[in-house]
């Protein structure tokens, strides 16, 4: 994939209005609960690292530098993705994934937040 293809891909969506810094609430607690989830494996922390050191990934090679099964990968890419942490995109026949960088900023503010 040309690197003009992974920029496109993996550029940031656009901002919502809620107020990123916010973590006080039941709803902060919340979010952070279903993120931390999210997470709470080791294989999808090895994931977020290696998606935050190439910026996108096509999905077999995840699969390729994690010793384990193409659909177990899979598995844990759809948890990353449910959370909100990372985003795929189809290009032909590959699915590209890459970090949701305003969520990992929130994950990151929610649990120093603690």
């Amino acid at each position: 994939m040309e690197e003009v293809g992974k920029a496109e891909i993996c550029k940031p969506l656009p901002e919502g209005s809620r107020d990123i810094d916010n973590t006080d609430g039941l709803e902060t607690d919340e979010e952070l609960a279903v993120l931390a989830k999210a997470i709470a494996h080791p294989v999808r922390v090895r994931i977020l690292r290696m998606l935050a050191q190439e910026n996108t990934y096509v999905c077999g090679n995840i699969a390729k530098n994690i010793p384990l099964a193409q659909s177990t990968i899979s598995q844990h890419l759809k948890v990353l993705k449910d959370a909100g942490l990372i985003r795929g995109t189809v290009v032909g026949p590959r699915i590209c994934y890459c970090l949701e960088p305003r969520k990992v900023r929130r994950l990151k503010i929610l649990v120093v937040g603690i």
